[in-house]
């Protein structure tokens, strides 16, 4: 027991590296998507909803106090990120064809919750390079909160069809040792 317990914190420490690092390299290049929760999806993927909301809760907190103040209030993005995906991944729903659809879901509700958080805590300026594209369509007459959902919704399905499809891409090149080792 205690044994599985360690290989799971582990995994969840690596998958929080991994968030931390796609999220720096994303804030750097001011790529607009996030890359911020791959680790997240991949943790949910493996163990479940509960170790993705942690993982990606965790993920927020040490972002935010050591490169990127706006994290910590972008951290129920990553909750709900982290319980929607272990969700869908349970339910198979983020496996083969599903995927585009289901990543629909997935971004949506990130992305709602994304953009209230954006339009009215940061009047839709944040550390993402989508703040960029966010400031034209106001500047040409879209409502701030509209043009923040739009933009959140664009770069968020983005973001997870990529972490999904990389998520599962990994997966399947892990020995079947491993999945069985961490799951149990």
């Amino acid at each position: 027991m205690k044994k599985n317990l360690t290989q799971k914190l582990t995994l969840m420490g690596v998958c929080v590296a991994l968030n931390i690092l796609g999220a720096f390299i994303a804030l750097i290049l001011r790529l607009p998507i996030l890359l911020d929760s791959i680790g997240t999806i991949m943790v949910s993927a493996l163990l479940g909803p509960v170790y993705g909301v942690i993982t990606g809760l965790s993920s927020s907190i040490i972002s935010g106090v050591t490169y990127d103040i706006y994290s910590l209030y972008f951290a129920p993005v990553q909750i709900i990120v982290g319980l929607i995906a272990g969700v869908l991944y349970k339910r198979d729903m983020l496996k083969g064809r599903k995927v585009l659809v289901s990543v629909i879901l997935l971004s949506s509700m990130s992305a709602l919750l994304g953009a209230i958080i954006a339009a009215y805590v940061f009047d839709g300026v944040t550390s993402s390079g989508s703040s960029y594209i966010v400031q034209i369509l106001s500047a040409i007459g879209v409502s701030k909160v509209a043009s923040v959902f739009i933009i959140q919704f664009i770069m968020d399905y983005a973001d997870r069809l990529i972490s999904v499809l990389l998520v599962n891409s990994a997966i399947k090149k892990l020995p079947l040792f491993i999945k069985e080792r961490v799951n149990g």
